[in-house]
């Protein structure tokens, strides 16, 4: 059975950080690239970052290069998301995406960043 289960979500400040986890199972995770987007209320959802299975690759959205860094540990089949100098419009539901192919596609539940003074 395929779970991906985000964590790490919470409240911080502008200018603050957070590090979010999502733990993998069920699947093979080394051989799928591994992504987050987010959903801010009220606005669809936009793809943040991603990272090949052999986690050299990265890839980041514009407005959140410098500031976020993604990361895998491909032996406790997580990928993580460190947030750095978080601003207002980072507030949003952030989902966690395992992509093989079309076929094998799969999200997490989110968690909630709230970024607030």
């Amino acid at each position: 059975q395929v779970q991906l289960v985000e964590s790490g979500g919470g409240l911080a400040q502008p200018g603050g950080s957070l590090r979010l986890s999502c733990a993998a199972s069920g699947f093979t995770f080394s051989t799928y690239t591994m992504s987050w987007a987010r959903q801010a209320p009220g606005k669809g959802l936009e793809w943040v970052s991603g990272i090949y299975k052999d986690g050299i690759i990265r890839y980041y959205a514009d407005s959140v290069k410098g500031r976020f860094t993604i990361s895998r540990d491909n032996v406790l089949n997580t990928v993580f998301l460190q947030m750095n100098s978080l601003k207002l419009e980072d507030t949003a539901v952030y989902f966690c995406n395992a992509h093989y192919d079309m076929d094998h596609s799969f999200w997490g539940p989110g968690t909630q960043v709230t970024v607030s003074s």
